[in-house]
């Protein structure tokens, strides 16, 4: 019988940390090792005790899994789009995983040119991704990289598109990002450091000599910031960037002179954070100089791009968040996000037009979408909300008519967006602040307590969770389950200091505005804490391990995916990748006073001897973000200490890494394990 079930029991080997006179214990520091053979078989032990307590749900898991599938329109294909007289389209076909990147010349019934199958690239491998597709400006060459390990180290090649050929030079431990200088002989591109991955150098790749004799053109030697190389949308330069959480710099270096030096745009200032595009003769700087929190648009000569020569554009506003330009050569695009929401405010250069593209949903993500023609009055841009599919719609400029070109196909069923319902609503966390929630809910739902409700959240790096259209979760929805994303501090919801009132010293605020969220909803009859189930992966998953030691009593069931719950320890760690370069956003615990701090609610530091609730922990081997060993740690002290009978479980992908499974399908079978999970503590069969 399955209650009867033993869980593993991990071997306790103490190891003493000490920092600023400070000494924690920890019995499970051994599992960092996966070359220990103890340790492989460590996780193969929680793996099949993960496969022995779900058995009873397998066949559950394979119907949602079809169920999921069957909504997905599989010979599905994007809007194509034009560049430099090619039309770029990506397709896939009926019962296959990965993409087919083709192109075709001047007209769409041209004859279809394939790029790359990924179908046949990924044979003989259990992970393939191919990322940054980068054309030559002659239209003969294609620039690529590939991962296949999940380590996010990729290697670049390059093909030529006449022939066919794949060139022989290897160019390994890149971002797989790539820049053609104008002779589309010259290659610029990113370099990871080999251990932290972190993105340090830039080089430039002469066609056909080997990758040894790459020129070494940028080393960004602070280790809390990485850097990365474009070019403009109008072509004429080539730009390295350099970032860390709070600092932006940009060295410029115009794209027919590759061999020549780069020049930088504006020194770094720690605090002043900038980002520029090109058009004409002018740079466009969005920045939060002169203390514009929200953002600003200001204006440069190319000549002369120091900060002391920028001019105001569009002025800081303390109520609106300026996310992005977009820049054409009639009109200039900006991103807003206002109370929440996204809008689009289209401006003429000359001064002749200036409006909003009308939005009227009460909760709703839109975004700029794929631009790459830069003499165009079309813009592309994308819809969706909770209850709408996303559409790819393009608007003429001039004349405000839009062409929706593609609405996303719910297959597989009657799925009619008006039998669900989307709301925003506003829980008021312990120190008064209005915390937005948006939910959406199949109509009939009665508010009397007894509904299962998902709570989803981040809440890190200023990164939004928009309330988006998902397929997915009709599998949710259709099972009387309310979704609600929680809009927590430390993400960029409600504008920039929505993120800083959730980060460093005020961390605490995304872990109790998410537990308020819950409050809120429990009292206002959504659900009970009988019924109340949260998830989240990475920062989330480290808001999950905190809400289940500082509230455990609320939830029936979370699952944490690929959690960060080992805090102190990690951010101590300057080996592990990311570390150094997030000291301003969690503190650097070499200071004694960010070191207490992240003490206090580090998951793992804080598990004590009490209930807590059903849980589904999972991972990978080779995750480069969030090291394996963190959530297998936090489950062997889980166990040792908590004093319920509810569910524990962990499950390692032994061959993905942070991103989990890489086919599009296979990644589903992921998500109908967290389901089935979560629909079978409902007792949910079917």
């Amino acid at each position: 019988m399955e209650t009867e079930v033993q869980n593993p029991i991990a071997q306790k080997k103490a190891t003493h940390l000490e920092k600023h006179g400070d000494i924690r214990v920890d019995n499970y520091f051994w599992l960092n090792d996966k070359d220990n053979p103890e340790v492989i078989d460590y996780l193969k032990s929680e793996n099949d005790y993960n496969d022995r307590m779900t058995g009873h749900t397998k066949d559950f898991q394979k119907r949602l899994f079809e169920e999921m599938k069957g909504r997905i329109k599989e010979d599905d294909a994007s809007v194509p789009y034009k560049l430099n007289g090619y039309w770029y389209i990506t397709r896939y076909e009926k019962g296959k995983d990965y993409p087919i990147y083709s192109r075709k010349k001047d007209h769409l019934d041209a004859p279809e040119e394939i790029l790359f199958d990924c179908n046949k690239e990924a044979e003989g491998h259990s992970y393939f991704k191919m990322v940054g597709l980068n054309i030559s400006p002659d239209n003969t060459l294609i620039a690529y990289g590939v991962d296949t390990l999940s380590r996010r180290k990729y290697t670049i090649r390059v093909k030529n598109l006449i022939t066919g050929e794949i060139y022989p030079e290897v160019i390994e431990t890149t971002t797989g990002g790539s820049t053609w200088a104008a002779d589309s002989k010259t290659l610029f591109y990113t370099k990871k450091d080999n251990d932290t991955l972190r993105s340090y150098k830039i080089f430039r790749h002469s066609l056909g000599a080997d990758a040894s004799e790459d020129i070494e053109v940028y080393h960004e030697k602070d280790d809390t910031f990485n850097t990365f190389v474009y070019k403009t949308k109008s072509k004429k330069y080539i730009i390295i960037g350099s970032s860390s959480t709070l600092t932006s710099e940009y060295h410029i270096l115009k794209a027919d002179d590759p061999t020549g030096d780069f020049t930088v745009f504006q020194p770094r200032i720690r605090g002043l954070e900038y980002g520029i595009a090109h058009y004409e003769d002018s740079f466009y700087v969005l920045t939060n100089a002169d203390e514009a929190k929200n953002f600003k648009l200001m204006k440069v000569s190319e000549k002369n791009t120091l900060k002391e020569n920028w001019k105001d554009l569009i002025p800081h506003r303390k109520d609106v968040l300026l996310e992005d330009v977009d820049i054409f050569k009639e009109y200039l695009v900006i991103s807003e996000r206002s109370n929440g929401l996204n809008r689009i405010n289209i401006k003429r250069w000359d001064g002749t037009a200036d409006y909003y593209l009308p939005f009227d949903n009460e909760t709703y993500t839109s975004y700029v979408s794929t631009n790459v023609d830069f003499d165009t009055k079309t813009l592309r841009y994308a819809y969706n909300s909770l209850t709408t599919p996303n559409s790819i719609i393009d608007f003429d400029m001039d004349t405000k008519e839009k062409e929706v070109k593609k609405e996303q196909e719910v297959l597989g069923g009657d799925f009619d967006k008006n039998n669900y319902i989307s709301e925003r609503v506003w829980a008021t966390a312990d120190d008064g602040t209005k915390v937005p929630i948006s939910l959406v809910y199949k109509k009939g739902v009665i508010k009397d307590g007894s509904n299962p409700l998902l709570q989803y959240a981040y809440g890190s790096y200023g990164s939004t969770i928009d309330p988006y259209f998902s397929t997915v979760r009709l599998s949710l929805l259709d099972r009387g389950f309310i979704y609600a994303i929680a809009h927590v501090r430390g993400g960029e919801y409600l504008g920039r200091s929505w993120y800083e009132e959730g980060k460093l010293f005020k961390k605490k605020n995304t872990f109790t505005d998410f537990i308020d969220c819950s409050k809120f909803l429990i009292s206002e009859g959504y659900t009970s804490a009988d019924h109340l189930y949260a998830m989240g992966g990475s920062a989330g998953g480290l808001l999950m391990g905190v809400i289940v030691n500082m509230a455990p009593e609320l939830y029936n069931g979370v699952v944490a995916a690929v959690p960060f719950v080992d805090v102190v320890t990690t951010m101590l760690d300057d080996s592990i990748p990311l570390t150094t370069g997030e000291y301003d956003e969690w503190g650097n615990p070499n200071e004694k006073e960010y070191y207490e701090y992240m003490k206090m609610y580090s998951p793992y530091d804080n598990v004590v001897a009490q209930e807590y609730p059903n849980m589904l922990v999972t991972t990978g081997l080779h995750d480069s973000q969030v090291q394996y060993w963190e959530p297998a740690k936090w489950v062997a002290k889980l166990r040792e200490l908590k004093t319920d009978t509810n569910l524990l479980l962990l499950h390692t992908n032994m061959e993905a890494g942070h991103g989990g499974a890489s086919g599009r399908f296979e990644a589903l079978k992921e998500v109908a394990e967290e389901y089935a999970f979560l629909l079978d503590l409902e007792g949910i069969k079917d």
